[in-house]
């Protein structure tokens, strides 16, 4: 990957590249950044090749803008079989979202068989052609490959989406941090509709049982519910080999612009 990447470094600060700017404010940072970086620092600092990070939760309740930006994290439970950390996103001083994840240890399954959904049959990224939509990657944030449905359409929805750009300067890619980056994609995926995207969502959640070994993550839509303005929307996940977890929001409808009342 030779495309700027979201963040560079200035000591232990992470410093927002343009590119790292989101849909909802240009002077803000996208979902995606934030929650790869939450655990991309997780992973540098309480990872480990014998765990698996089956579970990240991040909850974002501001939008920060271009500030440096700080992760503290500190270890809950250190157990023989499972680890659970806590980090927080600080952006310019200031709070702006935190994650929770568990991390459980490599071991064999369990004896017998039982039920899980069929593998999705659907065409390899490299049989696919590039969509001629830059808006697909936001632009250059990432590359698709569309296989079933579209944004704007209402229906079943599948793609391969794939990075385009390492997330801190210097430092690779990992399977965690890929999967990581792109879950916060759930979201828009599940909870667009015919007048486009109305939601906003306040955290992601990712169950992974393995991780993925390709490039390529897929995304299939597998819900979508909305009452009284509150969204949730869930994606099975993929990679190239087959399924690998989830990815899960909840969501808020935007609000309307207040209307101005008339002059006196």
């Amino acid at each position: 990957m030779t495309n700027q990447p979201f963040f560079t470094r200035d000591g232990d600060a992470f410093i927002p590249t343009t590119v790292a700017n989101g849909p909802w404010d240009p002077k803000s940072l996208h979902g995606r950044v934030i929650i790869g970086l939450l655990a991309f620092v997780i992973e540098q600092r309480h990872g480990a090749d014998d765990f698996v990070p089956a579970r990240l939760t991040v909850d974002m309740f501001r939008l920060p803008g271009f500030a440096p930006i700080e992760v503290k994290t500190k270890i809950v439970r250190n157990g023989l079989r499972i680890r659970v950390v806590e980090a927080e996103f600080f952006s310019g001083g200031v709070s702006m979202a935190r994650a929770s994840s568990q991390l459980l240890r490599k071991t064999q399954n369990a004896e017998g068989v039982v039920w899980s959904p069929p593998n999705w049959d659907v065409p390899a990224p490299a049989d696919i052609a590039a969509p001629t939509d830059p808006r697909l990657g936001m632009n250059g944030k990432w590359t698709t490959r569309p296989i079933v449905g579209a944004m704007g359409t209402v229906g079943p929805r599948r793609l391969w989406m794939s990075e385009v750009r390492g997330l801190v300067e210097g430092a690779p890619l990992t399977p965690f941090v890929r999967v990581a980056v792109a879950a916060d994609f759930a979201s828009p995926f599940a909870n667009a509709g015919d007048h486009g995207l109305g939601y906003i969502n306040s955290d992601v959640t990712l169950y992974l049982h393995r991780l993925p070994v390709t490039q390529w993550i897929g995304f299939e839509v597998v819900n979508h519910h909305a009452t009284d303005g509150v969204a949730i929307g869930e994606c099975y996940l993929y990679d190239e080999q087959g399924p690998i977890g989830t990815s899960t929001v909840a969501a808020l409808a935007q609000r309307k612009p207040m209307v101005k009342p008339p002059p006196p």
